[in-house]
């Protein structure tokens, strides 16, 4: 069974860390193929960008990292602390350990920032929040190739602009790791298409 990191970071946006346990979760009831996945993070608890407080099942240390296909990482707030967890070296080095393997890396909004941060979107095409032209200079100043498109994949890994592409960045990280015939499956069962 596919495994996946879902990797939270203080100040996350609750709805961008939500879709992949939802989409992830339906896989394991309803889809063709199951994918497990596993929440992680830096500290005991993290406090969201809006008023959830959740505890990551582990911490970063307590897990075999090259026991995953997968990360997923959810964008969040500088205001509620984002880029202390997001830009912590350990969250880097995953990334670039991952990317190594050409495991998937996915992200929604500014999670795109760890990623490219890390070293390993340099010269290659990827975005972010698109309403902030100060996030979409960072990115390219981090030598990113900034594309104005809701959802960019360059290879191994997943970039989007905003909080409504973050359902889709879940469906696109299922197929990857699985099947399209395992996201229609199980858009079915979630009604976000209607059998005819």
């Amino acid at each position: 069974m596919k495994k996946v990191i879902l990797f939270l970071c203080q100040g996350l946006e609750e709805y961008e860390a939500s879709v992949f346990t939802d989409a992830i979760g339906w896989t394991t009831t309803y889809g063709l193929e199951p994918i497990e996945l596993v929440t992680v993070g830096l500290r005991k608890k993290v406090k969201c960008a809006w008023n959830f407080t959740i505890e990551p099942e582990y911490q970063l240390n307590e897990i075999d990292e090259n026991s995953f296909d997968a990360i997923a990482i959810p964008g969040g707030m500088s205001r509620a602390g984002f880029y202390e967890d997001a830009f912590d070296e350990r969250l880097l080095g995953l990334i670039r350990n991952f990317n190594s393997q050409n495991k998937i890396i996915a992200s929604v909004c500014v999670g795109a920032l760890p990623i490219a941060k890390s070293g390993v979107l340099q010269g290659r095409t990827g975005t972010t929040y698109h309403l902030s032209s100060d996030r979409q200079k960072q990115l390219s100043e981090m030598g990113v190739n900034v594309v104005q498109l809701p959802i960019v994949v360059d290879g191994n890994i997943i970039t989007s602009q905003s909080p409504a592409t973050a359902m889709n960045v879940a469906f696109t990280l299922i197929e990857k790791l699985t099947s399209i015939a395992n996201v229609e499956k199980i858009k079915v069962g979630m009604g976000f298409t209607h059998q005819h």
